[in-house]
């Protein structure tokens, strides 16, 4: 049974894929900063279907605190097969209004926050000559989004990251793909008015908003060996939207 570390895991697409990998047999490690509540409902939810996972606390802004929450995850479950990238924030604004604060906010934890991870959890992998990450971007790092510089500009470097790390991992069998959302029903978006979502779904080919479990099994996907021969990648789970 393989086992998958999900940062952002206590709602939203990162719920969403926890319970798609715990469904797909994995071992989850429910990975949360402050909303324990929600993640360990989200844990006492997959053992209700007889999945196996157990939420870990960090902030992904610390290398020290990942390098402790990656040491717990292998304590408790052996090293890991798969990471995923999800946790992230938007704070959106115009240019003009978005100071050192926010920039520094956002790309700590939508950037930073997955190199810290990566270099956590990526010596195991090495060692090993296998493992899988998937970073979860934004159709907005592909082609921008007016209020949202900050949080373009960091899901950007995701996808720069993710195709440079992909060749230099390839030697050693670890794979790195990343999956870009298009407007998605989360929290995230909960902001958006009815009549923003109904622009936007009608922009969107498919004439609807996505759905977090649409992205869970993207993210799936490309983390299990039914990908294994796919790296360095840019899914677009957008309706169609780009």
């Amino acid at each position: 049974m393989p086992t998958v570390l999900i940062t952002g895991a206590s709602r939203g697409i990162g719920r969403a894929a926890a319970f798609a990998f715990a469904r797909d047999c994995w071992r989850v490690a429910v990975c949360y900063h402050r909303a324990e509540k929600q993640g360990l409902e989200v844990v006492e939810s997959i053992r209700d279907f007889g999945g196996l996972a157990y939420a870990f606390q960090g902030d992904i802004r610390s290398p020290e605190a990942c390098e402790a929450l990656v040491a717990a995850v292998a304590d408790q479950f052996g090293p890991l097969d798969a990471l995923v990238n999800n946790a992230g924030i938007s704070l959106p604004c115009q240019f003009q209004d978005a100071g050192p604060e926010i920039w520094a906010e956002t790309l700590n934890t939508n950037l930073l926050g997955a190199r810290n991870m990566i270099a956590a959890a990526l010596p195991s992998m090495l060692v090993r000559k296998q493992g899988a990450i998937v970073n979860v971007s934004s159709m907005w790092g592909i082609s921008g989004a007016s209020c949202e510089v900050p949080y373009s500009a960091a899901k950007a470097g995701l996808i720069g990251l993710t195709k440079a790390l992909a060749k230099e991992l390839g030697p050693s069998n670890i794979r790195v793909n990343c999956v870009a959302p298009g407007v998605i029903q989360t929290d995230m978006n909960a902001a958006l008015s009815p009549a923003d979502m109904e622009e936007l779904a009608a922009r969107t080919p498919l004439c609807r908003i996505g759905q977090a479990d649409e992205v869970a099994e993207a993210i799936l996907f490309l983390a299990s060996t039914r990908a294994s021969f796919i790296t360095g990648q840019v899914l677009g789970v957008d309706g169609g939207f780009l």
